[in-house]
């Protein structure tokens, strides 16, 4: 399974207020490990970044203003995250924003080419799961990465790449650890060693189990803690067994 662990920043919260895409990061997993692959873009917003918003990512208005525009972009990012599974925290927010983008392109264009984004790729939002899994509690990045002991320390503003790369072990933690150290059968012997498992065979030999008599003061216990419960509940199951030494 392919999925993409993405995340955005933006000039403001809603972009139906007319805000835009300044920085998109995101890692790829397959099957539940890291590949390595990963996308990272900062973008021309076409307008002023907020004030407020700087304050979160700290990308300012000067830092963007030489980067390409989403229509110069947009056929890599594509290509990068179609068909596969995204995951996001808090998923209408990055996807909502995403989607805008498309459609003004599209609307400049006067083709509709791309998008929706859910049209083409599986949405997996980890605000959702967390808010089911952990109901009533505080379901940020931050508070998820102190629940499962994740490091963050180096997290002081937003960014969407550190944040792809921290909500990634974020998701692999809520669902279970990495699990790509169980072997599948269904890889095969060449998708083991690709993937740095080695497989032993274990050899099985019938045989006899080796018994072990007791000693004589094994035996001498053993009775005493007989007397013990008899004298305790008036009888002992034990006695009724064959094959017990009393």
């Amino acid at each position: 399974m392919r999925q993409i662990v993405l995340d955005t920043e933006t000039t403001g919260i809603d972009p139906r207020e007319g805000h835009r895409l300044i920085e998109i990061g995101a890692v790829e997993m397959v099957n539940r490990r890291l590949t390595g692959r990963s996308y990272h873009q900062f973008i021309n917003p076409e307008r002023e970044i907020e004030a407020e918003a700087i304050s979160v990512h700290g990308i300012t208005n000067e830092r963007v203003a030489d980067e390409p525009r989403f229509a110069e972009i947009v056929d890599d990012f594509w290509a990068f995250i179609e068909g596969a599974e995204l995951v996001i925290h808090n998923a209408p927010f990055d996807v909502g924003f995403i989607d805008h983008e498309l459609s003004m392109l599209d609307s400049a264009r006067g083709e509709s080419r791309l998008g929706p984004v859910a049209e083409h790729c599986r949405i997996l939002d980890t605000l959702q799961m967390a808010r089911d899994k952990h109901p009533g509690q505080r379901n940020s990045l931050d508070a998820l990465c102190k629940r499962y002991e994740i490091d963050n320390g180096h997290r002081v503003l937003h960014g969407a790449l550190l944040d792809a790369e921290i909500l990634a072990e974020v998701y692999l933690a809520m669902t279970g650890g990495q699990t790509a150290l169980l072997l599948d059968a269904s890889m095969g012997a060449e998708g083991s060693r690709q993937a740095g498992i080695q497989r032993r065979p274990v050899e099985l030999s019938g045989g006899q189990l080796r018994v072990s008599a007791p000693s004589d003061e094994e035996l001498a216990a053993h009775r005493q803690k007989l007397a013990r419960i008899r004298e305790a509940a008036g009888e002992c199951l034990w006695d009724g067994i064959e094959g017990i030494v009393h």
